[in-house]
């Protein structure tokens, strides 16, 4: 049997171990990523660094090293949470979120083990296209900038939103969705749902086209202006295809 010591607790294994092994075997919680017991170990996350002391072919000072390939020595002082396994593990984070910015596994990890990593990129540019649309142009204005925890996100005026998708279609990368499931539209932002709106059915197709709100606060923009002809709630498609058509029977007969 080997003894050695982690976190001042003294502990006992089977030889060939690694330190990880031995450490996870005797509930000790070290990070990795990259460790699988049916495979040698590769150190390729770098994430399960810890500090050592007392390693006979070592300087008698403390060294950081990979737990996954380091064996359990004799006499050995394993520390997992010191400010040089920090630094290391920060590191070693931040490396692998520039391969996978988008993983919330690893910064779910990040967070466990109290490493900063700042906001996780969510898609958005802030180039405020989708501000200033809907407001200067569609004159909802149902979005604006607030600043959380140090930086601005793109957020809901709660209420306005007409549910048009314009600024979904304005937005460089996406960021921004507009998805029709039954007969509900549903705007999100970052992957977060902001509003659920009904949508309103074609009289001619039947289709389901455009919200309530939306149609109801056409009706409003254009209230003041005089109707000249009977009003029907259609999709694009069909008041197109009347339009076209009352424009083939108004046309005079040849001569």
């Amino acid at each position: 049997m080997i003894n050695f010591t982690i976190n001042d607790r003294r502990i006992s294994v089977e030889k060939q171990m690694s330190v990880l092994e031995a450490a996870r075997a005797n509930g000790v919680d070290i990070p990795a990523l990259c460790f699988h017991p049916a495979l040698r170990p590769s150190g390729s996350c770098k994430l399960c660094v810890v500090e050592i002391i007392g390693h006979p072919d070592m300087a008698n000072i403390p060294t950081t090293m990979l737990s996954c390939i380091l064996k359990v020595k004799d006499g050995i002082v394993i520390t997992t949470e010191s400010d040089q396994v920090q630094e290391a593990r920060v590191k070693a984070f931040k490396n692998l979120l520039q391969m996978a910015p988008q993983s919330k596994k690893i910064r779910q990890m990040a967070e466990k083990y109290n490493v900063p990593l700042g906001p996780a990129p969510d898609g958005c540019i802030r180039c405020r296209l989708c501000v200033r649309i809907c407001k200067d142009v569609v004159g909802a204005g149902a979005l604006k900038m607030e600043k959380r925890n140090g930086t601005h996100y793109v957020v809901p005026i709660e209420g306005r939103c007409i549910g048009c998708g314009t600024c979904a279609n304005i937005c460089p990368t996406g960021a921004i969705k507009v998805e029709d499931q039954d007969n509900i539209r549903i705007i999100s932002i970052r992957d977060e749902i902001i509003v659920r709106h009904p949508l309103a059915t074609c009289e001619a197709c039947g289709k389901r086209f455009a919200t309530t709100k939306f149609l109801a606060y056409i009706e409003q923009r254009t209230g003041p202006h005089p109707h000249v002809k009977e009003e029907h709630r259609y999709c694009p498609t069909c008041a197109k295809l009347f339009s076209d058509r009352i424009k083939t029977f108004s046309r005079p007969a040849k001569r």
